[in-house]
């Protein structure tokens, strides 16, 4: 089938782009989208050799499916657009995310909300997914009540011009910065923009991603720091239950769940860290005990690649369900747009 990616020269796009490959995603004809800037240079995709072509283009050629990942103002505007031929777009910016009408969606947890009604499906931030990733298992056993996570996040999550900023820093290079203070050998404490509540959007996007996906139910508070590391995000989760829980039915649990690793031997330094995850689909989880200080409750260290799981896995995931489910067939907008 035709499938575009929106935002294909950014770093999520080209994870994107490497997914697919990976996954041997049917693709008759891949269609990058950019600005126009990079508009006519040509990506190798396995034997296929795609030029980048413009937005108003890619919509002209009614893909069977677009996978945004270019800024919600992009998708705001343009994701409609593509809607109205009829593509379907997953979405992987904020951008659609809490709307009502719009399905949020890991399709391990919720993938079988989907319908034939869903042209716009929002990908949901990369720190909740990981984090829901984990919680969802548990949360059927003993019903989650509270959430408190604090995200420890790569730098990549920022773009290409963070990692840039790293490596100037280590070579002692001055040039342009991605944050307003050194990020090696520094955490910092401010992931997006800083809201009037005093969190930023990023947690923010923790806690109201989380009750859309899970349970409106659940309350989450965050905090999320930025961190020297290139390749993953971590998070220290404590998670308050309902009811008691049984760590070896916990730790059994998290390993019988597609699409998690249970890294958790701590007696031989065996648990989760970026490195380990750098490139790699699933979610790990360690560092499994109990909160000693107050009743029902459980700490976990938990750890994915952003890019991977976070973005670009999560979104070619629902692609395939919905091939699965028929409802991403190949040719479907010229069938439906013939006239």
């Amino acid at each position: 089938m035709n499938v575009a990616v929106v935002g294909a020269t950014g770093m999520v796009g080209n994870v994107m782009m490497e997914v697919l490959k990976e996954r041997s995603f049917p693709i008759t004809q891949l269609i990058p989208v950019a600005s126009e800037k990079s508009v006519g240079k040509v990506i190798d995709f396995g034997s296929l050799k795609c030029p980048v072509v413009s937005l108003e283009t890619a919509v002209q050629m009614k893909p069977d499916v677009a996978i945004f990942s270019a800024g919600g103002e992009t998708s705001l505007e343009w994701a409609p657009k593509f809607a109205a031929v009829g593509t379907i777009v997953i979405d992987n910016s904020s951008a659609w995310r809490m709307d009502p009408d719009k399905k949020l969606i890991v399709p391990e947890i919720n993938g079988d909300l989907l319908t034939e009604n869903d042209k716009i499906i929002a990908n949901p931030n990369c720190s909740t997914i990981q984090l829901v990733m984990a919680l969802a298992p548990l949360h059927k056993l003993y019903n989650v009540k509270r959430v408190i996570v604090s995200t420890y996040q790569s730098i990549t999550g920022t773009g290409v011009k963070a990692v840039q900023q790293l490596e100037n820093e280590r070579e002692g290079i001055s040039g342009e910065m991605a944050y307003a203070y050194p990020i090696d050998k520094n955490c910092i404490p401010h992931c997006d923009s800083f809201l009037d509540n005093g969190y930023t959007k990023e947690e923010m996007k923790l806690s109201n991603e989380t009750k859309k996906i899970l349970d409106p139910s659940i309350r989450v508070t965050a905090t999320a720091v930025r961190v020297p590391v290139v390749g993953g995000h971590s998070e220290a989760v404590n998670v308050e239950f309902e009811r008691d829980f049984d760590l070896n039915e916990v730790r059994k649990t998290l390993h019988e769940t597609e699409g998690i690793t249970l890294k958790d031997d701590p007696t031989s330094n065996m648990y989760p860290m970026p490195r380990y995850a750098q490139s790699k689909d699933d979610v790990f989880v360690g560092r499994i005990r109990r909160d000693e200080t107050q009743e029902n409750t459980l700490n976990m260290w938990i750890v994915a690649d952003n890019l991977r799981k976070g973005a670009a896995t999560n979104a070619v995931q629902i692609a395939e369900l919905l091939v699965k489910k028929g409802i991403l067939k190949a040719g479907q907008t010229s069938a439906q747009f013939s006239a």
